[in-house]
């Protein structure tokens, strides 16, 4: 019976990979510019147009992620003769080398700049400098990356590095070795 289920899962994910595939082709052959080494963790949501989207070399989108190019809300306010020709489109562009984690999403004039962190669940409704790291609804400025390289320095996890390329191996590993260590109570 496992080997049943695994057959069932292994096929969904073959399915969802090639629609994936596709929908990803589609949206380039419609004008989105997707660089080179550009990993998408689950295909994001790239609306209804994709020619406004630029996502530069090197940079990873986590599962969840959602791009709106324009502002759906416009419907309700054109009904008024006063806003009848209202209309709002954006690009939205992603620099080189950043980080979007999951179930963000990006509204329209939305632009992550080089070296750039959007931690997870964040609304990027404005431009994030170069070499930032912003989180929240609406997304803000925490930190640099600088502060946040050394913040993960001071938290490093060490493991033997020549398990990496072993997934079940390094699993194992942490598994048997990661401390029981959490973070403590954040006073307000």
């Amino acid at each position: 019976m496992n080997l049943f289920y695994r057959i069932i899962l292994k096929t969904n994910v073959i399915c969802r990979d090639i629609h994936d595939n596709a929908y990803i082709e589609i949206c380039k052959a419609r004008g989105m510019k997707v660089g080179k080494n550009v990993i998408l963790i689950e295909t994001p949501a790239f609306g209804s147009e994709p020619y406004l989207i630029e996502i530069s070399d090197c940079t990873k989108i986590t599962a969840g992620c959602t791009f709106i190019n324009h502002d759906g809300a416009m419907y309700v306010i054109r009904n008024m003769e006063k806003y009848k020709d209202a209309r709002n489109f954006g690009r939205i562009k992603l620099g080189s080398n950043c980080f979007a984690g999951n179930n963000c999403t990006f509204l329209p004039g939305s632009q992550m700049g080089n070296n750039c962190i959007l931690g997870t669940g964040s609304v990027l409704n404005t431009s994030m400098p170069d070499n930032s790291v912003y989180t929240g609804v609406p997304a803000k400025f925490i930190c640099t990356i600088e502060e946040y390289g050394n913040k993960a320095l001071a938290n490093n996890v060490m493991y033997p590095r020549e398990l990496e390329p072993h997934r079940s191996k390094l699993d194992t590993y942490i598994k048997e070795h990661l401390p029981h260590n959490y973070k403590h109570i954040k006073n307000k």
